[in-house]
């Protein structure tokens, strides 16, 4: 199993630099692949920023790269539950945080908008202090 860093996943989602896309390819297509949350977080906030891509559309790209047969993923169930949530309107970085809360009783946070919006949503209170 090899673990990847987010230039691996950058290279081969984007296909932005020819040679390094076809190594990364090689990898993620050939290998069985071990994917942190640290990653996948990284790799969500490179999309969106240097690239551009809409979070409907880095979503889907998260989505269909966890389902492969050959990627495993550092504790997929909050990584599950994060990308539900992304996809259905949260900041992927507090998506990820609320999913990875494990059995706290509450997730406290001076962000109104996180708190609005992850309310109702996951079985960990959100909280604005």
């Amino acid at each position: 199993m090899l673990a990847v860093d987010t230039n691996i996943l950058v290279r081969f989602l984007t296909r932005d630099e020819p040679r390094q896309a076809a190594r990364a390819a090689a990898l993620m297509l050939h290998d069985e692949i071990w994917l942190s949350k640290s990653v996948l977080l990284e790799t969500e906030w490179v999309l969106r920023s240097p690239y551009g891509f809409e979070p409907g559309k880095i979503a889907a790209i998260l989505l269909d790269l966890v389902a492969a047969a050959n990627v495993r993923v550092e504790d997929p169930l909050a990584v599950a539950l994060a990308l539900e949530l992304f996809s259905s309107g949260l900041d992927f970085a507090d998506a990820l945080h609320l999913a990875s809360a494990g059995e706290s009783e509450r997730f406290v946070t001076f962000d109104e908008k996180l708190a609005r919006r992850a309310k109702g949503r996951t079985t960990v209170e959100v909280t604005r202090i």
